[in-house]
């Protein structure tokens, strides 16, 4: 494919051949590689409901964060290629096992590809939303392409500090593209809709508190709140798992309580009702899933 002659799809602008078998940043091909499909029932209620959303996780990733909970397939490139054509083939199976979307994980190095997929599913009868769910560091240009396939957006917004950025995840500049991105998303699929609990169409913006950073935290619900309002919906978790000894100490620790609380009484006292909240025994790897291929 052409987009991937020259490699420009994310921020890392690696200018890469990767039909000639050129690597760059997230050491992909020009193949789709899928590590798992299937019904995930830990999303937040609005995605997953009670049947769960039809989750694909796509290998390879262009941020390389320390912590990463999917490091087997982000990292370790875990993972079976597939052709367009058995990709189309595993939404519409999704959709018959009763998902209630199809759920996008980590896609941003694949989207020319997810394109033509998701054209030729919906030709075979694909109906359901499809979510794009994504670190955010991601070009305009490149979310442009997707217009009038995605439903719903579901980005992070992990860091204000550029410090941290590059820091925990060697993304440079990472909160100036991720809010350009999410502005994009935002145009594309607008306000919230969602119909007898189950959301149809709008942007869920997900922010994973670190330990020992809420000020940094603090800075994007501000962000957040003060662009779009009730416009969107805000995921705040505090589930961080260190599932491996880190070179910096601080990333070794789970968030406590109390920093957690302090940043959902931020939240409320700024205004924010459009947030989904954690609560409970989240910090566990129980919510990791196992990379076995299964329904590749």
């Amino acid at each position: 494919m052409i987009e991937f002659d020259c490699c420009n799809l994310c921020p890392h602008n690696c200018n890469v051949n990767r039909n000639n078998g050129e690597k760059g940043f997230c050491q992909a091909n020009n193949k789709l590689v899928i590590a798992k499909a299937y019904l995930h029932k830990w999303e937040e209620p609005c995605l997953s409901g009670n049947v769960g959303s039809g989750t694909i996780f796509f290998s390879y990733c262009n941020m390389r964060c320390l912590f990463c909970q999917n490091y087997e397939i982000s990292s370790l490139n875990i993972g079976k290629e597939v052709s367009i054509d058995r990709f189309a083939l595993i939404c519409l199976e999704l959709q018959n096992k009763g998902a209630l979307n199809i759920n996008l994980v980590t896609p941003s190095h694949f989207v020319p590809l997810i394109v033509k997929g998701l054209k030729e599913a919906k030709k075979r009868g694909l109906v359901i939303p499809i979510v794009y769910n994504t670190s955010a560091y991601e070009k305009v240009e490149t979310l442009k392409l997707l217009e009038g396939l995605i439903d719903i957006y579901l980005p992070d917004l992990k860091y204000y500090s550029d410090e941290y950025a590059v820091k925990y995840s060697k993304a440079k500049h990472y909160f100036d593209y991720a809010s350009k991105a999410i502005y994009e998303m935002y145009r594309q699929v607008g306000k919230v809709v969602i119909k007898d609990g189950i959301m149809q169409k709008g942007v869920i913006v997900r922010h994973l508190m670190l330990p020992k950073m809420i000020e940094d935290s603090k800075k994007i619900v501000y962000y957040l709140y003060n662009k779009y309002g009730d416009n969107i919906y805000m995921s705040l978790m505090n589930q961080y798992t260190p599932i491996r000894k880190l070179c910096y100490e601080e990333l070794n620790n789970k968030v406590s309580d109390m920093e957690y609380d302090k940043l959902i009484d931020y939240a409320y006292d700024l205004g924010v009702r459009n947030a989904f909240v954690q609560d409970g025994d989240t910090q566990s790897d129980s919510f990791i899933p196992k990379f076995d291929m299964e329904g590749v």
